[in-house]
Order: C-alpha cells, then sequence, then structure tokens
C-alpha cells in the first residue's frame, strides 16, 4: 500500500527540504549546555553520524548564543554540514539581535508563540524574531506546546466557549487554542513579511489521541509543512511505543514532514536512540530507507540457546555501524534485507525470502547454520565464527551487488 502524502509547501532548511515531494526529515535535540561549544558540536556531529538530517539546539542564554558560530565552525571543520535550528524560549528577540553572528550561523529558528512574551510585549517580540529571521533569510518552526500555551489566548476562547449554547469540553478548546495559536501566529508572520515558504507549523502535546487530533485537524486547515513529536514522551519502552503509535497513525494518513522522537534517555543512556527509532518509524512503514533491517524471530522453546539472539543483535548493530560508510560507496544498500532465525520452522522460509539470511539450529536439532542468498542456498556454516563468517558472506554481498552502481 503507497500512504499518500498531504500536498504542502516546500521549505529550506540550509541543505535540507521540509515539505512539498522531499521525504519525511529526521531531526533531533542535543542535550548538552550550548556554552559548551566543544561538547555540543560533539553531540551534534555524534546525532547528525546517527542519521539525523537537523538537529535543534538550546540558545537560552547571551554565553550560549556566543557559542553557535565556533559550534558551526567546528562542524564544519569536521565535516559535518547536517543544518542547525536554533530553540529559542523567552528572550530570543534579544539573543537574535544581540548576536547578530549567531542568528546567521543558525539555519532555522524555533520560535513558541506562547512564551516569547506576555501581554503588549507579546506581539512586539514576535515581530523582532521574524525580522530576524527575514534579515538573515531564515525559515522558522511555529511550535507551539501543550505546555506552554499562551495563558491569555485560552483564558479568551474559554470564556467564548462557555457562552455557546452547548459548550465543548475542555479539552477541545485547548486542542483549537493550540491550533489557532500557531494558524494565526503564522499568519501575523506573513504579515511582518516572512515568506510563507519559509514557515513550519507544530503543536505538541504528550497524549497521543490528542496528538492525532490536533494534527489532522490543523492539517485541513493550513498547507505549511508539519513537524510531528509527542512532547515529553518518557523513557524507554513507554516513550517507543507511545511516539510510535501517535506517528503511525498521522504518517499513515500523510500527515508529518518531519519527525523528532522526545525519548527521555536512561542513565548514561546513547542519545543517538531518539534518531534511531525515529528512522526504524519510517522504514518499518515503508516511507524511507536508512539502513539494512534484521528479520528475526522471538525465540520458543525450539530455541533454548541465546545464540540466535545474540547473532540478530550482533548483526544489526554491525549493520548500523557500517553504515557511515556504507552510505558514501554503494548505492542503495540501505534497501538490505537480512534475516537471522532460530530454528527449521520458519527459519529457511524466510531466509529465502531476504537478501541473506541464516537459519540456525534450534534445540536438539542437528548443529548447522544453512546461509541463504537471493533465495538460494550457498553455504552451510558451523563451529565458533559463524558470526564473523555471516559477517563476511554480507560485506562480499554488500561491495557485488551494489559496488557496480
Amino acid at each position: 500500500m503507497t500512504i499518500v502524502r498531504r500536498k504542502t509547501r516546500k521549505v529550506w532548511v540550509g541543505n535540507i527540504a521540509v515539505g512539498g515531494d522531499a521525504p519525511v526529515v529526521v531531526q533531533s535535540m542535543t542535550n548538552t549546555d550550548t556554552a559548551d561549544a566543544v561538547a555540543t558540536a560533539q553531540q551534534v556531529a555524534e546525532l547528525a553520524a546517527a542519521g539525523s538530517e537537523l538537529v535543534r539546539i538550546t540558545v537560552n542564554t547571551a554565553e550560549a548564543a556566543a557559542q553557535v558560530p565556533r559550534i558551526r565552525d567546528a562542524l564544519d571543520r569536521m565535516g559535518c554540514a547536517v543544518p542547525l535550528v536554533g530553540d529559542f524560549h523567552f528572550n530570543g528577540h534579544k539573543l537574535l539581535s544581540q548576536y547578530p553572528d549567531c542568528a546567521q550561523a543558525l539555519d532555522k529558528y524555533r520560535i513558541n508563540p506562547g512564551n516569547v512574551g506576555a501581554g503588549k510585549k507579546r506581539d512586539e517580540q514576535f515581530a523582532t524574531m521574524v525580522e530576524m529571521a527575514c534579515r538573515h533569510d531564515k525559515p522558522v518552526r511555529i511550535g507551539v506546546n501543550w505546555g506552554s500555551l499562551d495563558p491569555d489566548l485560552l483564558a479568551r476562547m474559554m470564556d467564548e466557549n462557555g457562552k455557546l449554547d452547548v459548550p465543548l469540553e475542555p479539552d477541545a478548546v485547548q486542542r483549537e487554542a493550540l491550533i489557532s495559536s500557531a494558524v494565526s501566529s503564522a499568519r501575523r508572520a506573513v504579515e511582518l513579511g516572512l515568506s510563507p515558504d519559509k514557515i513550519i507549523l507544530s503543536c505538541k502535546v504528550s497524549g497521543v489521541q490528542d496528538l492525532i487530533g490536533v494534527y489532522k485537524d490543523m492539517a485541513a486547515r493550513c498547507d505549511y509543512p508539519l513537524h510531528l513529536g509527542l512532547t515529553e514522551a518518557g523513557m524507554g519502552s513507554k516513550g517507543i511505543v507511545a511516539s510510535t503509535a501517535a506517528l503511525a497513525v498521522l504518517l499513515q494518513s500523510g500527515i508529518g514532514d518531519t519527525i523528532r522522537i522526545s525519548l527521555t534517555p536512561e542513565p548514561g543512556g546513547e542519545r543517538t536512540l531518539e534518531v534511531i527509532v525515529a528512522q526504524e518509524i519510517l522504514q518499518t512503514m515503508g516511507l524511507r530507507a536508512f539502513a539494512p533491517m534484521v528479520t528475526a524471530c522471538p525465540g520458543c522453546g525450539r530455541t533454548t540457546s541465546t545464540f540466535f539472539q545474540e547473532l540478530a543483535r550482533d548483526t544489526q548493530s554491525y549493520l548500523r555501524r557500517q553504515m557511515p560508510l556504507w552510505r558514501t560507496r554503494y548505492r542503495g544498500v540501505e534497501e538490505l534485507k537480512v534475516a537471522v532465525m532460530g530454528c527449521v520452522v520458519n527459519g529457511p522460509g524466510e531466509s529465502k525470502l531476504a537478501n541473506i539470511g541464516i537459519s540456525l539450529p534450534g534445540s536438539g536439532e542437528h548443529p548447522v547454520a544453512p546461509v541463504y542468498v537471493d533465495g538460494i542456498r550457498t553455504v552451510t556454516l558451523k563451529g565458533e565464527h559463524i558470526a564473523l563468517e555471516f559477517q563476511k558472506i554480507i560485506d562480499d554481498y554488500v561491495s557485488t551487488r551494489y559496488g557496480a552502481e
């Protein structure tokens, strides 16, 4: 089944196209102190190497703003051309005005209309940020968030709702306030001189059904590219499952032009996990391909040995480690399909359906592991070095099939 994506404008963020006919873009965000240029540049590079096509950094202080050009320079010296997005809250109007080198070094600004200022200052400070975007020819993401929604707007809409003969539920009014804030802010940005082709919108909430409802309504009311993400998704499997549940429904409906998975890292965990999850959502849905994927069985009473589990894990890790090099040498290698199966029930069949598959023996079965290449049994592996031998077969296949293109 082909997913028909919603038609939107195309916005260029540095060298990356968002919306229009461009593929769905993966992005992430650092959690370093941006004032520490060395640590931030290193994490940006790690996220980019993992496959993040845009990386957002916090710009919250004068010290952070002063370091943004140095971060950009450090990335350029590393050969990392990933576009940088500046995340501004509360004082963005001051930082962009007072640090023009920062404004120029960034490829996009994130503006939250809920906290650009209060009262009369809100319009003035929002206008200043839009003016800076126009002056430096930068796109903006107008990003509304459930947790920082403009309280004046929400109060006014709640009052208006209370006067209706049949008032809406409070949650419905809050969802409408989110959309209204994003769409009206975009309209105001255009009035201030920002091209509609420089605007991306988002309305992030932390509930799956709320996110789906908000984005379906917003998609019907504008043609701006939409950034998807379940905000404060959580840690571990909860964050992954919730983000996948919400984004999969929207993406299947053709909604969404760039995504971020907002996972809380495990203590000492890799920040790059959010990139991998975003890629795997898009790849398993058939929207994009980033790295070869391993099909592996879950195991049962026929597979009491952990060897096939270790082989599946190690093979997937090996494929990801190879991708930075393979991506530059072997066009199309991300489409490679690999199978690691644990016994003879479904093992040979699944292995034959993959480009390269291995069917390990189950408990009590003959200790040999046939390998299938494009559906043909080519060799049988045995002994202590099955994993290394299987990786060598993969390497040879990649260089032979994809190296000739």
